[in-house]
């Protein structure tokens, strides 16, 4: 049967862009921008971005479009006989562990909209009462259940309708909507008393704050960032490049996703530290900052259960347009690998994720005992450790290679395919650059990965 394509550009840049943008764009980077330098700190934050982020981004986009298959079926269709398709199944597991841990947090964006939106958490909260709201939370693991539930099954069942009347026709619009909410919560912003000092703090050019905390931390931290944030090792972003059409190349595509990534975790900073300036609210990172700080700061905030509930919707949809997106790969998946139809893939695929998730949840509460990376680490933690310290930096290295070494894909079909279409084109002279820098990249932070959590 023939490849099901994008209706239209926007669909498919909206839709890869929301697969990308996730709640890292909103609960790490704004905290790492203003800590590191500001606008320094963005400027080598961009330079990764471009440098890293871009090359490996247009290598899923490439093998996708080539082979118009999904993680499932691609090496073999690309290169028959070659043993590069058993790489699939570790990489194809990262889906199902990203999923496992990612659909829980969903599910606490869901309760918080419906919470502050309510105006059940109150007024005047200080970080005190919103940390033992978002505790109990965390210790309810019949309400944390249902709240991932409704998110999964939500998912799913956009996925079910099918890739053009359901993935595209539901993504589009909410990730339309998405960026609406967030450019109005910045305008809001602007009439905030504490608008300027907020801005200052997070965007204004500090070399004695990036000397302060370690040039090298910096670099590392922008380093970091600029990889995870595009969510690249696991064919997830593959995916959408076997639905597009060949008028841009693929590099043009990657920079315009790019773009609406950075926009996203730029403005995310304008939204949150004026904020917590107004009303002297010290900004974090992590949940924390969304659960605690951000409560907090709403409920003192006048008509707070608006903007909350405005705040909210709009991390709801950032982390649902994920879920749809990874889903609709493993939906792919399972149907090139094993020949199910759709629904029972839909079905079947449900239920694994709702049962690998069980663990993540009751590591909060019935298994809170349990701490396998040590010290007060939970099990959700060892999920996203396996994912970000493991599979993602071996799934972007199997790509790197994949394209770079004649025993693979090769590098001339690689921008064979690149380079079909409208827009900028990538030089043969780059092959040193990614068959040496990139993998080099990719292990230090390996590296970093590993001696931030045990050394």
């Amino acid at each position: 049967m023939e490849r099901e394509q994008f209706s239209s550009r926007l669909g498919f840049l909206l839709i890869a862009a929301g697969c990308a943008i996730g709640l890292g764009n909103v609960w790490r980077f704004p905290y790492i921008t203003g800590l590191y330098g500001g606008a320094v700190f963005v400027l080598v934050y961009l330079g990764f971005l471009i440098c890293v982020g871009m090359p490996i981004l247009t290598m899923e986009l490439a093998v996708g479009r080539a082979s118009r298959r999904s993680l499932g079926q691609s090496f073999e269709v690309l290169t028959p006989g070659k043993a590069w398709r058993y790489n699939k199944y570790w990489m194809i597991l990262g889906n199902y562990v990203l999923m496992a841990f990612y659909s829980l947090v969903t599910g606490w964006m869901l309760y918080y909209a419906i919470k502050v939106g309510s105006g059940s958490i109150g007024t005047n909260v200080d970080q005190g009462v919103a940390g033992g709201v978002f505790n109990n939370l965390l210790a309810s693991p019949g309400v944390q259940f249902i709240c991932a539930l409704t998110v999964i099954v939500g998912s799913f069942a956009v996925c079910a309708l099918g890739f053009k009347k359901g993935v595209e026709r539901i993504t589009k619009p909410m990730m339309i909507l998405l960026f609406a909410l967030l450019f109005f919560l910045a305008l809001r912003s602007f009439t905030l008393d504490g608008f300027e000092a907020g801005i200052s703090y997070y965007l204004k050019p500090s070399f004695e704050n990036m000397q302060e905390e370690g040039i090298l931390n910096a670099i590392a931290a922008a380093m970091g960032q600029s990889f995870f944030t595009l969510g690249l090792g696991v064919g997830s972003i593959q995916i959408f490049g076997s639905y597009m059409n060949k008028k841009y190349t693929i590099g043009y595509e990657a920079i315009t996703i790019m773009a609406l990534d950075t926009t996203v975790a730029l403005l995310a900073g304008v939204v949150i530290f004026p904020a917590c300036f107004t009303y002297n609210v010290e900004p974090g990172q992590g949940p924390g900052l969304i659960f605690v700080t951000l409560v907090s700061v709403f409920s003192n905030m006048e008509n707070g259960a608006f903007w909350g509930a405005v705040f909210f919707v709009f991390m709801l949809f950032a982390a649902v347009s994920t879920l749809i997106a990874v889903f609709e790969n493993i939906i792919a998946i399972s149907m090139e690998i094993f020949g199910v139809s759709r629904i029972k893939a839909v079905v079947v695929n449900c239920v694994v994720i709702v049962l690998l998730g069980l663990p993540c949840l009751l590591g909060y509460n019935v298994l809170s005992d349990v701490h396998p990376l040590g010290g007060s680490s939970t099990i959700l933690d060892t999920y996203d450790f396996v994912l970000s310290q493991n599979i993602l930096p071996f799934g972007t290295t199997c790509y790197i290679l994949y394209v770079t070494l004649k025993r693979g894909w090769g590098f001339d079909n690689y921008l064979t395919e690149i380079n079909q279409g409208i827009g900028f084109k990538i030089s043969r002279k780059a092959v040193w650059y990614y068959r040496i820098v990139l993998p080099i990249v990719i292990l230090a932070l390996f590296i970093q990965g590993y001696v931030g959590i045990f050394g």
